[in-house]
């Protein structure tokens, strides 16, 4: 596997190509890239070249190297267009402000058009990347979300939309890293399945030949499947579908689940800490590796940096409902957190502990899936628990019931179909570890680590009630 310094160095070569120093001036330079934006002052052009989330000014001036017609074609061409140029980087005496490389330009010498654009864009890069609260002050224009994702290919060009995605790439690289660093190993799980995988009534039939089949809505049952097959620790990447006619800022009707399972020697505790253990790693790799990208998405979505405590902070659910019920919200001991108190709770930690990190344990067995144990010392409550980042759920997780008899008395209880689980139940028969794990949305992760308020913004090509394409 690559080392973390080699993924990193990949992806600032562009940055290395255009970050040119002093030996780099008066060197003959060739960049291939995208107009960005032109400017046309009589007998010379400025140019705006992009690569990915970088860019530098480029002038063509009539002299030596290029004619008026040079200058007039460079004028002309469209933007967004692929062009090859070759010149001399030179230093600047003032800095450059509208470009991530301040300190040098190029001198353009030859330019060749690659891919021609067509002249009418459905949007402008800079009205995508410009703050809505500065547009709304000068009367400029913004960009809003259906065009933004009814153009996506466009939009996915400005610099946030890079940072974000970039940042989001390496969020998947830190939780593999990590856990593999941890012992884990990484399995990949059936999407196309027979039951729907947590029970209810949220998932998408497809036709299975003469059949029904059904869009995985977890890998829960086959990461536990592994356990059971002497995996002890393992980890997944991979899509999950849920029919859900939720139209809300936080859900997609498919996403991307990071999940765990481990196998425990004495308390499931040990699982909740490892996992907490392995997104504080991730936390700490994005401000340590991504701090270009973080301030890339911070100029145009502003934003406190995430903060979080070693070692996380774990509350039990009846100390939430006491610190919500204290703030004047009412709540029964086995009601399950709406998203607004999901919000609320988020915001009273953050000012009584400091974090926007926390997991919240000893969730009521009622709200819990079929599948949760049950707390041994109080049969209201289970060994369940939820993650939360800047008050809203990113992990939902528990001990699972690995003994098959109690395993069917639960189902039995939720009005779950036993043949439709048999061969889940059955794979407990024969010798199960104590296990526990959960799953992690990576768009909300990506999204609330960012401060951003939409998880349409962190899913490249989002899947929800209304969207389809592109």
């Amino acid at each position: 596997m690559p080392s973390a310094d080699a993924s990193r160095k990949s992806q600032e070569k562009p940055r290395e190509i255009m970050d040119a120093a002093e030996d780099f001036a008066k060197e003959r330079y060739g960049v291939s890239s995208m107009i960005q934006s032109q400017e046309k002052p009589g007998k010379q052009c400025f140019l705006v070249l992009r690569q990915q989330q970088f860019n530098v000014q480029a002038l063509v001036a009539v002299g030596d190297h290029a004619s008026k017609q040079m200058v007039k074609f460079a004028a002309n061409i469209n933007k967004e267009s692929i062009v090859d140029v070759e010149g001399v980087v030179r230093k600047v005496n003032q800095k450059i402000g509208s470009c991530t490389q301040q300190d040098v330009e190029l001198h353009v010498q030859k330019i060749y058009v690659i891919s021609l654009a067509e002249p009418r864009l459905p949007l402008q890069l800079d009205d995508a990347v410009r703050p809505e609260v500065e547009g709304e002050e000068e009367g400029r224009a913004t960009v809003n979300q259906d065009t933004r994702l009814d153009n996506r290919v466009i939009d996915l060009r400005t610099s946030t939309s890079q940072a974000v995605f970039r940042l989001q790439s390496g969020i998947c690289h830190l939780f593999r890293e990590t856990l593999i660093n941890k012992g884990f190993v990484e399995i990949q799980t059936p999407k196309i399945i027979s039951a729907a995988s947590e029970g209810g009534a949220n998932v998408f039939t497809v036709s299975y030949f003469k059949n029904n089949a059904y869009l995985a809505q977890s890998p829960q049952l086959y990461k536990q499947m592994c356990i059971c097959a002497d995996f002890e620790k393992v980890f997944c990447i991979g899509p999950v579908f849920r029919a859900e006619d939720s139209n809300t800022h936080r859900h997609l009707t498919e996403f991307v689940g990071l999940d765990i399972e481990m196998a425990f020697s004495y308390h499931y505790h040990e699982v909740v800490e490892e996992i907490a253990d392995t997104l504080v790693q991730i936390f700490k790799g994005l401000q340590e590796r991504f701090q270009t990208e973080i301030q890339t998405v911070n100029k145009q979505f502003p934003c406190e940096p995430f903060k979080f405590l070693e070692p996380t902070l774990r509350l039990e659910y009846c100390e939430a409902l006491a610190m919500l019920r204290e703030a004047g919200i009412e709540m029964g001991d086995e009601e399950d957190l709406s998203t607004p108190n999901e919000k609320l709770l988020g915001r009273l930690v953050k000012e009584k502990y400091d974090t926007d990190f926390y997991i919240l344990d000893k969730y009521p067995l009622a709200v819990r899936p079929f599948y949760t144990m049950p707390d041994p010392r109080n049969p209201k409550q289970s060994n369940s628990y939820d993650m939360f980042m800047r008050g809203e759920e990113i992990l939902s997780g528990a001990q699972r019931i690995h003994d098959p008899q109690l395993l069917t008395e639960r189902a039995l209880h939720h009005g779950i179909d036993l043949e439709k689980i048999k061969a889940y139940i059955d794979s407990f028969r024969f010798g199960a570890p104590p296990h526990a794990g959960g799953g992690i949305g990576l768009e909300r992760v990506t999204m609330l680590f960012l401060g951003l308020h939409n998880v349409r913004q962190t899913s490249m090509f989002p899947r929800d009630p209304k969207r389809l394409t592109p």
